[in-house]
């Protein structure tokens, strides 16, 4: 009676746990495999059954497999019934749609106002003599100094990625980046906490 408990608490076991081994099979043709298992492991009880001893336990054994099948056949047509579990939708999941790449102006700094005036005195300074030459130095220094910020600031110049992107949800997001991420129109990306990532 121990070996025949331990055989029917195996084939539940078997039953309930198919339904997430066998993923890929549609619940039709999950029903009819559980179904199929239930018979046989019911045809196996009924075997274990005729092995008893006396008449009552042999009766008792055969009404244990019939619930026992019965039970499996219920709990298979629920689960046919219920069908495939839904996977829960990515959060922040979404495709690239397109990615931007621009130029970001650069500042000047002091150091460059500082060179380009130092220059443009010198160089005004070369120009005319007396009240001229102080009025050219002023002039140099104040066009060096204007220049040295520009051509710094044109030195500083650099890229920016924008990469735009298409959640799974319709909605639309874009995220700037100071350096290449390295992402492409239809790479796969994930949003966690502001920072974008491949999946």
């Amino acid at each position: 009676m121990k070996l025949r408990a331990i055989a029917l608490s195996l084939a539940i076991a078997g039953l309930s746990s198919s339904a997430f081994a066998q993923t890929q099979l549609t619940a039709k043709e999950q029903y009819s495999i559980d179904s199929k298992r239930a018979a046989t492991r019911y045809a196996d009880d009924k075997k274990l059954c005729a092995e008893e001893s006396t008449s009552s336990t042999r009766m008792q054994c055969l009404r244990d497999a019939k619930t026992e099948y019965d039970e499996a056949i219920i709990s298979a047509k629920a689960a046919q019934k219920a069908g495939p579990a839904k996977v829960a939708a990515c959060q922040g999941c979404g495709r690239v749609t397109a990615v931007d790449v621009a130029e970001k102006a650069g500042e000047g700094g002091a150091a460059g106002m500082i060179a380009g005036g130092v220059a443009g005195a010198l160089l005004g300074n070369q120009v005319g003599s007396g009240g001229g030459r102080k009025l050219a130095t002023l002039a140099g220094a104040a066009g060096g100094a204007y220049a040295g910020k520009t051509v710094e600031g044109k030195i500083r110049n650099s890229s920016v990625w924008t990469v735009h992107v298409q959640y799974d949800n319709g909605t639309q997001d874009s995220f700037t980046f100071e350096q290449d991420p390295g992402l492409a129109k239809g790479d796969l990306v994930k949003n966690t906490n502001g920072s974008l990532a491949r999946r």
